[in-house]
């Protein structure tokens, strides 16, 4: 088949959004003409905003400028390692930089820049792990809780059949000890239970993150220090999830309840939402993903827990149980998401990584049929 001109246009710039690696074209004026989808995702800008500005819209890096210059005047391609990007609209990234000269019929008329994430491959290192972790300890809670939850069986009903023997002798002033037996045997089975996590399946239907984060600021509202603020950073062109609504709520109130702890008396707490194209979670590349930053100003995670912190019982608090996060990372698991965390003095951000998908024809058949 051959393509016309404007069919070979619609093909290129396909072919330059299917790419995993983010692509900047510039003239020889350093003025941005085009950019793929894998950049628009690392500068969180839209071409369209970003065609026609100068290049220093997107690069704030000096280094970078001279490296530019470098192709320009002596026409040879450059590479810039481990360059550290910085920008009104993006965090602190690092990034291998390489400059390719355009040529058309010998005359230079542009450069091309292809930016690889270094903290990329970082990222899905540590991704791995939390992953692993996270089986582990499924597999070493599921042990736990047979082992635990038998005896604990048997001396409830020991206490129960004790408590029947001491009515039938009216012997009422050891009734009090048989009750806290059974309280206590009790409780244990609610804590293994919740180590466990709901054994209920998901139920996914279309859900708007931010209805989600509404519902949880109200929760979290009643019992808030006065001294505390909350903020939100919404994008309200995220589409919606196919999520299940109870799940999230949960793990959203998890982390929140963890930032609020963190801060006092007095801090600030960021809800921030974007969308991410293009990228990998759970080492599947999903066209399109959530990104949801809880972000506080808290005293961070203590060092000696940070590769522990989603291990059940584990607590930067000396009133925390320890499962808030661990059933958090197990909710967003079932998912196909995952919750990463980055935590200094003054700047705690816990993230939350899901996949967005819509409802199949058979998932929306299935819910009106049960409807």
């Amino acid at each position: 088949m051959n393509f016309d001109n404007s069919q070979k246009t619609v093909f290129t710039h396909a072919l330059s959004d299917a790419l995993s690696t983010a692509v900047v074209a510039l003239d020889q004026s350093l003025m941005i003409t085009q950019m793929n989808a894998a950049a628009e995702n690392l500068f969180g800008q839209s071409r369209s905003r970003a065609v026609d500005k100068p290049f220093s819209f997107l690069f704030k890096d000096k280094a970078i400028k001279q490296h530019l210059n470098h192709v320009i005047n002596h026409k040879e391609p450059q590479t810039l390692r481990e360059c550290h990007l910085q920008g009104a609209h993006y965090e602190n990234i690092l990034v291998d930089c390489i400059a390719n000269p355009i040529f058309n019929i010998g005359e230079l008329i542009g450069i091309v820049l292809e930016l690889h994430r270094v903290d990329h491959q970082l990222r899905l290192s540590r991704e791995e792990q939390l992953l692993n972790q996270q089986e582990a300890t499924q597999m070493l809670v599921r042990g736990m809780a047979h082992e635990i939850k038998n005896p604990l069986g048997g001396i409830r009903g020991a206490a129960q059949l004790l408590e029947t023997e001491l009515e039938a002798t009216n012997n009422n002033g050891l009734k009090d000890y048989t009750h806290i037996i059974i309280s206590e045997a009790d409780r244990l089975k609610k804590l293994v239970d919740r180590m466990l996590g709901s054994p209920q399946p998901v139920k996914n239907e279309a859900v708007n993150i931010h209805e989600v984060l509404e519902r949880v600021r109200k929760l979290i509202l009643v019992d808030m220090p006065k001294g505390v603020e909350l903020r939100f950073d919404y994008d309200p062109s995220i589409p919606d999830l196919n999520a299940d609504r109870d799940s999230l709520i949960q793990l959203v109130f998890n982390i929140a309840g963890n930032a609020i702890k963190a801060v006092g008396d007095s801090g600030n707490i960021l809800f921030k939402t974007r969308v991410l194209r293009n990228f990998t979670i759970n080492h599947q590349l999903h066209r399109l993903a959530l990104r949801l930053d809880i972000i506080d100003n808290g005293q961070g995670v203590p060092d000696k827990i940070r590769d522990k912190l989603f291990f059940p019982m584990i607590s930067g608090s000396a009133k925390g149980t320890g499962l808030g996060l661990s059933i958090a990372q197990s909710l967003a698991n079932r998912h196909h998401g995952i919750i990463e965390f980055e935590s200094k003095p003054n700047k705690t951000c816990f993230t939350l990584l899901l996949p967005i998908t819509t409802l199949s024809n058979n998932d929306n058949k299935q819910e009106k049929t049960h409807a």
